[in-house]
């Protein structure tokens, strides 16, 4: 009601931008503060987390929408609402219930394409949209018995028993590297389901490919294939939680070009995602760590693509396997040591499993962060920075 209230009373103007910014995540942060405990909460909050989002991405919109075509850009002039949204609309779109619980997000643009009829392979008819449909359940419901089966033996509470700092390191760090690829499918179940309600009503509906095939991906939170295979954190971030992400690009990241630095806009980018998930210190410890691996994970990747003597190595076939190998090892068991600290919460917990495995990512991501710059000086070749430069 209040969100209605801002669009309308304020009109497309950057007060109601800034109100809708800051109402709605006080709102939220307070929602937390009063509810939350040490656990895993499934309160209200969970919902209006993922309504907090829509909301803002609304105001955003609709102050998009009063700005020149011009000046937008092009991805601007596709979300920017040009009508005013009634309150029925407003409370349709915050409340589909495909998605009010735990996403995924979407535009007002594109929930009322759906409203009007235009979201459907067959134009003028109801989507054919079932299989696709029921594909994403089964597949989601591969994951929930997956899920089912193994959370009784592998839980984050062992993490924290005597018995765990009892074990030797190489079982501490295999052991967290197994938790920390499983944690995340109870996730990718909720998203997966979801996805097929989206299908299934037509939301989910994203035009045709080359081929003149009905593409369903226009909600879909999760890219599973790559989300199993890629051996990069840049590749799990691109395939776990698309829309979310796509949303803070969209509201949050883009609109802080006027700072002027990417990496201090990326930074903000991670703090807002921490915030947005609760008031623990354990998500901020999470998306920090998410920032300095992808800053590392990008100096290696520059570093062996020009250092002529590593990216002769690399590209070695005999030898793919086994750096694949290497690199899920390393890319799994600090996806574990980063989700520690989101799913354990509270300092006292995740400080106990960190100092239990000597704060292995931090000291492993911090010493290349320092160390990778003078390798990349001692083997790129001047030739192939001045190239760089030029």
């Amino acid at each position: 009601m209040l969100q209605f209230l801002i669009l309308r009373l304020m009109g497309r103007t950057v007060t109601a931008v800034l109100t809708t910014y800051c109402f709605q995540m006080a709102y939220l942060l307070a929602g937390y503060y009063y509810t939350a405990t040490g656990n895993y909460d499934i309160k209200w909050t969970m919902p209006h987390c993922v309504l907090t989002l829509k909301l803002i991405g609304l105001a955003v919109d609709y102050f998009d929408g009063g700005k020149d075509q011009n000046s937008l850009s092009s991805e601007q002039q596709k979300y920017a609402i040009r009508g005013v949204p009634s309150l029925l609309e407003v409370a349709g779109f915050s409340y589909f219930y495909g998605a009010f619980l735990v996403g995924p997000q979407f535009s007002m643009n594109h929930y009322m394409k759906l409203v009007r009829g235009e979201l459907t392979d067959i134009p003028g008819k109801i989507p054919n949209s079932t299989i696709p449909a029921l594909r994403r359940l089964s597949l989601g419901l591969v994951y929930l018995v997956g899920y089912t089966l193994l959370s009784p033996h592998i839980t984050e509470d062992y993490l924290l028993t005597e018995d765990y700092e009892n074990h030797p390191f190489w079982f501490r760090c295999v052991y967290m590297l197994l938790w920390g690829k499983f944690v995340l499918y109870k996730y990718v179940t909720c998203w997966l389901v979801t996805e097929g309600v989206c299908i299934l009503t037509g939301l989910g509906f994203n035009g045709f490919d080359e081929r003149g095939k009905a593409m369903w991906d226009a909600c879909a939170n999760m890219k599973v294939w790559l989300f199993e295979t890629t051996p990069r954190f840049t590749g799990t971030i691109a395939s776990f939680n698309i829309n979310t992400n796509a949303w803070v690009a969209r509201y949050f990241f883009k609109r802080l070009k006027f700072l002027g630095n990417k990496e201090l806009s990326q930074g903000l980018s991670l703090l807002f995602l921490a915030l947005w998930h609760g008031l623990h210190s354990g998500y901020l410890v999470c998306f920090q760590m998410e920032f300095l691996i992808v800053i590392v994970e990008r100096q290696a990747a520059s570093l062996i693509q020009e250092s002529p003597t590593l990216s002769n190595l690399a590209s070695i076939t005999v030898l793919q396997p086994f750096y694949y190998l290497v690199q899920q090892t390393i890319h799994w068991l600090f996806m574990g040591y980063s989700m520690t600290a989101f799913c354990l919460f509270t300092w006292d917990k995740w400080f106990k499993v960190y100092k239990s495995i000597y704060f292995l990512g931090h000291v492993f991501f911090l010493s290349l962060l320092f160390i990778l710059p003078y390798v990349h000086k001692a083997m790129v070749p001047r030739k192939e920075k001045l190239k760089k430069m030029g």
